[in-house]
């Protein structure tokens, strides 16, 4: 019920919902001196949101900068947290990967550098799965068509949000016999780095953190990216105000 309801805030706090929410208003209303600001403000917004220079600099002050391979110290188990495939499309032959597949990519370059010695992916199906496969069962495809043993890749497929990633990666652990009190490495997006290594430490994991799947640029001071609107800036605001949302919530009821 908690992911169900987490998911429906975090659409009407979008950005993009407040905006058509007041241009709408404004549109209906607009003869009322109220309905006219409404309108303006929505427009006023949506420009804003919409401003590659201004989302990228948000984006880039939030997510935490990216290691060096070769700063990462030798590790036994790498954690790698999924959402990054299309599992709306169902496949038994070959992996889709939607924006982060480098959580996987790069977990699979610390596995080769010998960085750590396995991969433990954590992730079941989501909200409203129409595929039978679970998210960390198509990444161990994918792994094993790389040519990884088997035996290097643990899978934890039920978790559906990043507090049951911490809480069932912990219980997996413990009932394959693996200590827990080792330092693992946390591989997840950038944005998501902060409240995935809240959760985790919250149920007692000693992690060093590898933030990957990068969703802001070096920063650019060119004519398109000051002044030309642009729909992916409008979709980096909605991840960084839904995973706003998402701390703020894990650390209401505990989580964090």
């Amino acid at each position: 019920m908690f992911f169900y309801l987490s998911q429906f805030l975090s659409f009407l706090a979008m950005p993009l919902t407040i905006i058509c929410i007041l241009i709408v208003i404004g549109a209906i209303y607009f003869k009322k001196k109220w309905g006219k600001r409404s309108l303006w403000t929505g427009i006023i917004l949506l420009w804003f949101f919409s401003n590659p220079f201004i989302a990228n600099q948000a984006m880039l002050a939030w997510e935490p900068e990216f290691k060096d391979f070769d700063e990462i110290e030798n590790h036994e188990i790498g954690i790698v947290l999924t959402g990054v495939t299309n599992l709306s499309k169902t496949a038994t032959d070959r992996t889709f990967f939607n924006k982060g597949a480098d959580r996987i990519t790069h977990a699979l370059q610390l596995y080769r550098q010998g960085k750590i010695k396995k991969i433990l992916i954590t992730g079941g199906q989501g909200l409203n799965p129409v595929n039978p496969q679970s998210e960390a069962e198509v990444l161990q495809r994918f792994l094993l068509m790389t040519g990884m043993p088997e035996a290097d890749i643990l899978i934890e497929d039920q978790a559906k949000n990043t507090a049951e990633n911490a809480r069932f990666t912990k219980a997996f652990l413990e009932e394959k016999g693996i200590s827990t009190n080792q330092e693992f490495i946390l591989i997840t997006s950038a944005f998501h780095m902060y409240r995935a290594k809240g959760c985790f430490d919250k149920v007692g994991f000693k992690t060093e953190t590898f933030p990957t799947d990068y969703y802001s640029n070096d920063t650019k001071y060119d004519l398109p990216t000051l002044l030309y609107p642009d729909p992916y800036s409008i979709f980096m605001w909605h991840k960084l105000v839904k995973e706003w949302i998402g701390i703020t919530v894990y650390k209401l009821v505990g989580y964090i």
